[in-house]
């Protein structure tokens, strides 16, 4: 399974960005989506996941600001980031489930100027 991230850039604080991950097989065989973040020296943490099923699931620490959705049609996973923060300045990372394994896009750099 090969992952497609995109849509990241330079954005002011207060502003909205929404970032896409395409997948190369229908996304109605994955078991589940999600989109990470990881800022260098530090963890990759996970902020929202959204199940086959459409049930999605978002970190508290980014909850009211992100919204995870899914386009079968496109095979495409979405995270609307909005309200964005200086903090907020990462690598994101869309990952996906499928057949027990972990498979995970690239990247895209989201820059958050204060």
């Amino acid at each position: 399974v090969q992952l497609q991230a995109s849509g990241g850039g330079l954005v002011q604080a207060g502003g909205s960005l929404r970032l896409s991950c395409t997948a190369s097989i229908s996304i109605s065989n994955l078991v589940s989506m999600a989109w990470y973040r990881q800022v260098p020296g530090k963890h990759r943490e996970v902020l929202a996941r959204i199940r086959n099923d459409g049930y999605d699931t978002v970190d508290e620490s980014v909850k009211g600001r992100v919204t995870i959705s899914r386009d079968g049609a496109q095979n495409t996973v979405s995270l609307q980031m909005s309200d964005l923060r200086f903090e907020d300045t990462a690598v994101y990372f869309c990952q996906a489930y499928y057949e027990s394994k972990s498979f995970w896009g690239q990247g895209t750099l989201v820059t958050v100027s204060s």
